[in-house]
């Protein structure tokens, strides 16, 4: 696609990288004493008015949760109604991820007897504006009516509409005996990633970042996999059954990758692949927590990708950019604040955040 077709996006697009969180405030928020000075500082930022308009309903982590999923969903919205007409399916289809994961959300909530404002708290919503934006009909209120299904089968039921029924009912038999709700998260996960693959084929000649971007996020949460796997002391087979297909780094290497046998030997054995990761091995060391080897992952992925998508401004490549840094910010804020709710040292806390170490 000519790069004509992206300036318009990019003019659109320049102006809201500012409203993005400088890297210094991050140490500010990391030295709050608590959730109610984090929230004073993020009033004067873009998250103010969503704060303030969600203030008489909600305090704490909770109101916090609501203002940074809204303000996240209308960044996500600006950056589809910037896409030219010929990229609008490709975003379209990124951004059916959140649909994806309020489903899950719903599903999980469901399986475990969670109330709907419990649910909802954390659903990547903003009030009228469907949750999935232009890639998707879901709203809201549909995801409110799913909440306040029976069961989790009266839910799948209740998606057949939308598109997701398909993926979940012939599933439907299996949990009913198991009530393992992990193969219907999987099958989620693979019917998105098969479709956003699928749509980002090389047919106007910028997709090629995208379908690299894609395939970066399953090579990464395939790597978490195997971390959790041995970790937990999974089966071989239930690792291989549970990879996602179409990254960059084969099923083929499970077995031998899997061999390891501990954490750190499996670590030394992804590093060709993800050369930061046993950054992570003095937090695993010392508390068992893979929370360290998942922030290499993500800041491995990002100084990369930004990289890549930032060497083609004038394509589609704009417009992911502004995704993913909306994406970063939002999981370090909410590493941030959960931190503050489980007291973790600020210290520790600054070395598990992303965007600062870009």
């Amino acid at each position: 696609m000519s790069g004509f077709a992206y300036a318009s996006a990019l003019g659109r697009l320049k102006p809201q990288f500012s409203s993005f969180l400088g890297k210094e405030f991050y140490a500010t928020l990391t030295a709050a004493k608590d959730l109610n000075e984090i929230t004073k500082l993020l009033e004067g930022t873009a998250y103010g008015p969503e704060i303030a308009q969600s203030a008489s309903q909600y305090r704490g982590a909770p109101l916090l949760e609501v203002a940074i999923n809204r303000s996240f969903v209308r960044r996500n919205r600006q950056a589809f109604e910037s896409a030219p007409f010929a990229g609008r399916p490709v975003v379209g289809a990124y951004l059916r991820r959140w649909d994806t994961q309020n489903i899950g959300l719903i599903l999980s909530s469901k399986a475990l007897g969670r109330t709907v404002s419990d649910a909802e708290l954390f659903l990547v919503s903003s009030r009228e504006i469907p949750a999935g934006l232009f890639a998707g009909s879901m709203t809201i209120d549909d995801f409110r009516l799913l909440l306040q299904q029976p069961s989790l089968d009266a839910v799948a039921q209740g998606l057949v509409r939308f598109g997701y029924g398909g993926v979940l009912l012939p599933l439907m038999e299996s949990y009913s005996r198991t009530h393992d709700i992990f193969p219907l998260l999987l099958a989620l996960d693979r019917d998105y990633y098969t479709r956003l693959l699928e749509t980002s084929r090389f047919f106007q000649g910028d997709e090629w970042t995208v379908r690299l971007l894609v395939q970066s996020e399953i090579d990464l949460r395939n790597a978490l996999l195997l971390l959790k796997g041995k970790d937990g002391n999974l089966p071989v087979d239930v690792v291989q059954e549970r990879f996602l297909p179409g990254g960059l780094m084969p099923a083929s290497v499970v077995p031998e990758l899997y061999s390891a046998r501990a954490v750190p030997e499996l670590v030394q054995g992804l590093e060709s692949r993800f050369p930061t990761l046993a950054q992570g091995n003095a937090l695993y060391a010392s508390d068992r927590s893979l929370t360290a080897y998942e922030a290499e992952l993500l800041r491995d992925r990002a100084v990369r990708e930004l990289k890549r998508l930032r060497s083609y401004p004038l394509s589609l490549s704009v417009i992911f950019t502004y995704l993913l840094l909306a994406e970063l910010e939002r999981t370090d804020l909410r590493r941030i604040i959960y931190g503050k709710v489980y007291q973790v040292d600020p210290n520790q806390l600054s070395g598990l955040l992303v965007v600062p170490r870009l």
